[in-house]
């Protein structure tokens, strides 16, 4: 279901990237139509990463005193 700015969800995402990839696998699908998908499906993966990343950054961690803390991914 996707929110007010009309932007899919995650999972709606991923059920688009499983569509395109399905596409792109066809026999029938041109080379013009494949390279069409291939940057759909990579605008779309920039667009899951991004909103990954804003999650991941929304997220808070209890330290070991019991407060929140803002999490620190792993890099």
């Amino acid at each position: 279901m996707a929110n007010e700015k009309n932007e899919m969800t995650l999972e709606e995402s991923f059920e688009k990237l499983e569509g395109i990839i399905s596409e792109m696998e066809a026999d029938n699908t041109s080379l013009d139509k494949s390279f069409k998908l291939f940057m759909e499906g990579t605008n779309l993966l920039k667009e899951c990463n991004d909103k990954i990343d804003r999650v991941e950054k929304a997220v808070m961690a209890v330290n070991e005193n019991g407060s929140l803390e803002e999490f620190d991914s792993i890099d």
